[in-house]
């Protein structure tokens, strides 16, 4: 493989529809389906059928659940697919295998074998009126599951990328469905209510397949439990079947150790725990981990074999990038790709109880299609100088101006404005003491830019980061 292969591939993916990147749906109802999808699948052989899905949907938390039933799943000895988006740094972190990347050589061979496909399918959709060829997430999940089938994976986690009922992931027949929460977020495209973008998540549950639900604001809640019940599927639910009580982390050397969570299994009391330890830090995390440990439980229960010690061990170890990540100690450096109100507003709770009083400087760049003003409310009361700037390989961010403009009229005096992540960069590192935290924060966009500065330009001073543990 050269890096022209390489590049090669990344341009067919990059060159098609993608709504990561749009400010809107650049097309509509007929291109945003799922027929094309299946007829996409259906050329490659049908990698989806005899696979042991996990299919994991939410507005908050589907990433670090996804991620924590992957690792528990590969500690117990089963070789785990784990399919995620968006990535941060580089696509091959969408496509994992037992916690491995896939590799660019993979990436090239994986987009060879569907470029003739695509291109007969481009040909097909130009001789009918308003239609297209296969999209950008279409093309990575197919390409995600084609990896699990030739890794020859006895279970597969499958994040959907937005909503459900349309997400091209929905083409699966999973042994378990999952929904993480409910809150307001892509209210364009999935309803401006709790309760209508409940009806879209719900979209994965599948007639007769189990349903793990951490949903508990009682509108969308009543929309789960419709849906399960036209479906006849069994509904497991946070607060009726199974319950959590997290404990935050201590401080060591002012740094958070690991939380822990204790957890209960209503009907199964070999499925409960104490004090199991977490590797991802926050309060929402010991949410995500029950349902995790609900979905491992009914796992368990249909015969998977997941030995106490290989949940703790797996919970313990599992990562995921930008989810309050820390990269950098003395000063403490945090990296966390919330991108709404609700999640904010977890993150600013997390260091508030995780990390010792200091002075803390925000490094903000949220995208336009979310609720800015809320976020940028959340942030302010809670930190000292807030940098705005706006990431720039991605055309959905907001642009300084307005974001000044939003600053002076919530009266936030305390912010500062930088036209893109490197001089947002430079400027902190002048700020910087050994006591302070940054907090990289406002979209996954900004997150992986700001890796990347960090990587190029790290802090001097800086004590390396270690993990919780």
């Amino acid at each position: 493989m050269t890096t022209t292969d390489h590049d090669r591939a990344l341009a067919l993916l990059f060159d098609r529809i993608n709504y990561e990147r749009a400010m809107t749906m650049p097309y509509g109802p007929r291109q945003f389906r799922l027929d094309r999808m299946r007829e996409l699948l259906a050329r490659v052989g049908s990698p989806q059928q005899g696979l042991a899905i996990v299919h994991v949907a939410g507005t908050k938390g589907k990433g670090s659940t996804a991620a924590m039933i992957a690792s528990v799943l590969t500690t117990a000895g089963y070789r785990t697919g784990l399919f995620t988006s968006p990535h941060l740094v580089n696509v091959e972190e969408r496509i994992a295998v037992d916690g491995e990347n896939c590799s660019p050589r993979e990436l090239v061979e994986l987009v060879e074998r569907l470029r003739p496909i695509v291109e007969a399918m481009d040909a097909e959709a130009a001789c009918r009126a308003g239609d297209c060829g296969p999209t950008y997430f279409e093309l990575t999940t197919v390409m995600a599951l084609l990896s699990f089938m030739r890794h020859h994976v006895q279970a597969a986690v499958l994040e959907v990328g937005m909503g459900g009922r349309l997400d091209s992931t929905n083409v699966c027949s999973p042994a378990v469905s999952v929904i993480t929460s409910i809150s307001l977020d892509h209210t364009r495209q999935l309803g401006n209510t709790l309760g209508a973008i409940a009806c879209e998540k719900a979209g994965i549950v599948k007639a007769g397949v189990p349903v793990v639900s951490g949903v508990t604001d009682d509108e969308p809640r009543q929309v789960i439990e419709q849906v399960c019940r036209e479906r006849g599927s069994r509904l497991i639910q946070l607060d009726r079947d199974f319950g959590y009580r997290y404990f935050p982390p201590l401080r060591v050397d002012h740094y958070p150790s690991a939380g822990k969570v204790d957890f209960h299994w209503q009907g199964a009391a070999e499925r409960s725990y104490e004090a199991v330890s977490l590797g991802l830090l926050g309060a929402h995390q010991g949410a995500n981990a029950a349902v995790a440990l609900a979905t491992l439980a009914e796992l368990a229960s249909r015969g998977w074999s997941l030995a106490e010690d290989d949940v703790r061990t797996g919970l313990a170890e599992v990562r995921s990038p930008a989810r309050v990540e820390i990269v950098g100690r003395r000063p403490a450096v945090v990296i966390d790709a919330a991108h709404n109100v609700a999640s904010i507003e977890a993150l600013v709770d997390t260091l508030q109880a995780s990390f010792s009083p200091g002075p803390r400087i925000a490094l903000f760049a949220p995208s336009r299609d979310k609720d800015v003003r809320g976020m940028l409310s959340s942030l302010a009361p809670k930190f000292d100088t807030i940098l705005l700037t706006r990431y720039q390989k991605n055309p959905r961010g907001v642009p300084i101006d307005e974001l000044a403009a939003l600053a002076a009229e919530l009266s936030v005096d305390h912010c500062r404005c930088y036209p893109d992540p490197a001089a947002a960069w430079g400027a902190a590192r002048q700020m910087l003491s050994p006591d302070h935290l940054l907090c990289v924060t406002g979209s996954f966009f900004i997150a992986a830019e700001m890796r990347q500065e960090i990587d190029r330009r790290p802090l001097a001073h800086a004590t390396p980061a270690v993990q919780p543990a």
